[in-house]
């Protein structure tokens, strides 16, 4: 007869599981690499800092891999990690020469859009945001999380990174010569 282990233990199991198996940890990369490198390239706009940012993320993952619960806490945790490397590598890089968006092809997951010129004219919009907006507009619209796991994410409140999203959006319409409505 086998005893059926408890709640919490299981997340203990998970991680352990994954800690000492190289190839549980492989196929964790596989799984989540699009995800992390996608948010890096449109936080920074360059592809190969958002190599080195997801490279850096699933780095610290496997350092702290026990701290890791769940499947649903590795994603959570992953976009946190993601966020806060992208903004903080972006304001270092406020001195470094600028690349715009249209010079970087898009990543391989991402499906065709209706307008390609429009979504160029875009993506070169949303990277004159500042950092922690560009970040909020491309984990709202990008990743499609509530403002309420944005908060988590980043650690800031609701309303904040809902002020937030609203500023940046009212930027996108000036920007972009829309009315608001």
């Amino acid at each position: 007869m086998t005893e059926v282990a408890p709640q919490e233990d299981t997340a203990v199991s998970w991680a352990g599981t994954v800690a000492g198996d190289s190839d549980a940890f492989a196929r964790i990369v596989r799984e989540h690499q699009a995800m992390v490198f996608s948010l890096a390239l449109h936080c920074l706009g360059d592809r190969a800092s958002a190599e080195d940012l997801s490279q850096d993320v699933f780095l610290q993952l496997h350092r702290n891999l026990d701290q890791i619960e769940s499947p649903a806490h590795l994603k959570f945790w992953l976009r946190k990690v993601a966020s806060h490397r992208a903004i903080d590598a972006a304001r270092r890089r406020r001195w470094w020469p600028k690349f715009g968006l249209d010079e970087i092809p898009e990543p391989a997951i991402r499906t065709p859009a209706a307008d390609p010129l429009l979504m160029r004219r875009l993506a070169k919009v949303v990277k004159t945001l500042p950092e922690t907006q560009r970040v909020i507009v491309v984990l709202r619209y990008q990743e499609d999380m509530d403002p309420s796991e944005i908060a988590q994410v980043l650690e800031m409140p609701v309303a904040t990174v809902k002020s937030y999203l609203h500023r940046a959006l009212e930027m996108l319409r000036k920007k972009l010569g829309g009315k608001k409505e």
